[in-house]
């Protein structure tokens, strides 16, 4: 069964950064798109960046454009979130999805999800 264990959040500083890495197994993933997601307080559910198999297709949502870098090494079935410039919006609990073969650039595509890493943002 498909199986994604997020890991790396915590605390940070505004301005500072955080490193998410989310481990799957279950699948071959090496042929699924992937996307993060995340919970943010007074939001709900929002769609976050998305990567394509090889990672040759990226995707953002506007408001952490030249903040985060999605990535992934396929040999260690691992995807990435580099949070950098972190701001206190940034706060909530960040997911791990795995998505169909037509969407990873919205919520609507993915239908494996982890249970989250907590991203706390706050001086």
């Amino acid at each position: 069964q498909v199986q994604l264990v997020e890991s790396g959040g915590g605390l940070a500083q505004p301005g500072g950064s955080l490193r998410l890495s989310c481990a799957a197994s279950g699948f071959t993933f090496s042929k699924y798109a992937m996307s993060w997601a995340r919970h943010v307080s007074g939001k709900g559910l929002e769609w976050v960046s998305g990567i394509d198999s090889d990672g040759n297709a990226i995707y953002y949502v506007d408001s952490v454009k030249g903040r985060f870098t999605i990535s992934r090494d396929n040999a260690k079935n691992t995807m990435y979130l580099q949070m950098s410039d972190l701001k206190p919006e940034d706060t909530g609990l960040y997911l791990c999805a795995k998505s169909n073969y037509t969407n990873y650039a919205s919520l609507d595509g993915l239908d494996d999800w982890g249970k989250g890493t907590m991203v706390t943002v706050f001086s």
